[in-house]
């Protein structure tokens, strides 16, 4: 039996640990052809998902499949990412998570519920970056309270995104 990756375990994790500490968690994802999220939002082949309980309907975190359902300009998407294809898991106020290595795409799996005709993802991992992603939210993920945008590491105030932080 092959050994089960510690990715899957580490992404519940820190979504646990973002949700607990009343951290908004989102995920980088690598999209190829698998990858099931509204295309109008991917930019360089990745886009970032608000996955929080606020912003995310049936949130379902399994070892190969994150699946759950999302608004984005008010109409409903389902959403499904392989596990492999995730960049990173930060929170959104802060910029704490973690990054991981990219893996190279699966070949031959399918989402769940695809068709046998569906095309297999190409094997283009290298150069696949996580310094600039937009951030694709839904509709709950408004923030309408007026606060200040976060100050980043620097001190200066940010445009509202995060910092990576590699933890070893």
């Amino acid at each position: 039996m092959q050994e089960i990756s510690t990715k899957p375990y580490l992404l519940r994790a820190l979504y646990e640990w973002c949700t607990d500490n009343g951290y908004t968690p989102h995920i980088a994802v690598r999209v190829d052809q698998q990858t099931r999220v509204p295309r109008q939002f991917v930019h360089n082949d990745e886009i970032v998902l608000n996955i929080s309980f606020e912003a995310t309907s049936q949130l379902q975190m399994g070892n190969e499949w994150i699946e759950f359902s999302a608004r984005f300009s008010g109409k409903s998407h389902k959403i499904e990412v392989q596990v492999a294809n995730v960049l990173a898991i930060y929170a959104r106020e802060n910029g704490q998570g973690m990054a991981f290595p990219v893996e190279p795409a699966a070949a031959g799996g399918e989402a769940p519920g695809a068709g046998a005709g569906k095309p297999a993802a190409s094997e283009e991992a290298a150069g696949a970056s996580v310094t600039e992603p937009e951030t694709a939210t839904a509709d709950a993920d408004t923030d309408s309270d007026g606060d200040e945008p976060p100050s980043d590491d620097d001190g200066q105030k940010g445009g509202g995104r995060g910092h990576l932080k590699i933890v070893k």
